[in-house]
């Protein structure tokens, strides 16, 4: 394997449904912009390679509102330098236009740092929120996410890297020759184009997702073996998602919970640092990163960064980003190439 990636996952209080009650705020500061800012900022201190901020057009029970994940994304672009940022933005409703404006509006904000978990809905109540009919069933919600992620691609190379002149006392600022209509067109809806925002810094921000035709496959696996099993399967880096419940000072992780609960897909671990180094460093042999899914953000992130991310940097199980790359690079993934000027 080449690089090995360390995501974390920033939504909320942590996977725990009663997370809020062990958080380090108030429960009216969980919205706030310090506290935003302030995990984002400890877990780039920390060495993590990305971070992600789940969404959903609904409330939760836990999470009864939220900032959407590309505000809050790109509001910490301006106060990081090296970590990756990922919001989640549905591919099943939310409109491909103006989903890949915004991503690639946060690949500028942040210096060529975005992704984009794409992400399905398959909820009535989203439809009824987005004033659209339902889409359900595993090819409808397939075709929606296939044709979403599609459009945002073609609408990011919609512009040539050199289209934007800026030729002052010419009076030219853009080459037409070099705009490019991506012509999409698609069983539920059609795309003209081109963007209304040049080129991303990388080209093509990067895609992330659990199915599909995306750069980064989250995988579903409840166990080491299925995960590594699932490392060696298509063509994308391959992510573990695991949800880690660590011993803290003056109290150890079953001691914090008293059961070990865990999401479908995701791998459960409860336990010291130390051991959650061991696994990390297992899984490094097998796949190309991980996502971490914490109990308690304000318990656990802390924790990872005194005791776990330093050992894995240590060993070089894993690497701090470089400053001044993109997340495609600290991913091991190269710049493609702009398939319109290829063509042209």
């Amino acid at each position: 394997m080449g690089v090995f990636a360390l995501g974390v996952e920033l939504d909320g209080e942590g996977f725990r449904p009663e997370a809020w009650r062990r958080a380090a705020h108030a429960p009216d500061r969980l919205l706030t912009a310090d506290t935003v800012r302030g995990r984002v900022a400890a877990a780039e201190n920390a060495g993590f390679t990305l971070a992600t901020f789940a969404d959903s057009i609904l409330p939760g029970q836990e999470i009864p509102g939220r900032i959407d994940a590309v505000t809050r994304a790109s509001f910490v672009a301006a106060t990081t330098s090296t970590i990756g940022l990922v919001p989640t933005v549905a591919t099943t409703y939310a409109e491909p236009f103006h989903t890949a404006s915004q991503v690639a509006s946060l690949d500028y904000a942040s210096r060529g740092r975005a992704g984009w978990i794409a992400e399905r809905v398959d909820d009535p109540r989203a439809a009824a929120a987005w004033g659209r009919p339902p889409v359900a069933g595993d090819a409808d919600l397939a075709r929606e996410q296939r044709d979403s992620i599609e459009v945002a691609r073609r609408l990011w190379d919609s512009w040539e890297d050199d289209a934007v002149i800026r030729d002052y006392v010419s009076g030219r600022f853009l080459d037409r020759d070099k705009l490019h209509y991506i012509d999409f067109q698609g069983e539920t809806f059609s795309v003209k184009g081109p963007a209304i925002v040049p080129r991303p810094p990388q080209g093509q921000p990067v895609v992330f997702g659990a199915e599909g035709e995306v750069d980064v496959r989250f995988v579903a696996a409840d166990s080491v073996a299925a995960a590594v099993e699932a490392g060696s399967a298509g063509d994308a880096l391959t992510f573990a998602e695991i949800e880690v419940t660590l011993d803290i000072p003056g109290a150890s992780a079953a001691q914090r919970f008293d059961e070990t609960s865990s999401s479908p897909g995701r791998l459960p671990f409860s336990g010291s640092a130390a051991e959650l180094t061991d696994l990390l460093t297992e899984l490094s042999a097998h796949l190309d990163g991980v996502r971490l899914h914490l109990a308690v953000i304000d318990e656990d992130l802390p924790v990872l960064a005194r005791e776990v991310l330093p050992a894995l940097l240590r060993t070089g199980v894993a690497h701090r980003p470089v400053p001044g790359s993109t997340l495609r690079a600290n991913l091991g993934l190269n710049r493609p190439a702009n398939r319109y000027a290829a063509t042209r």
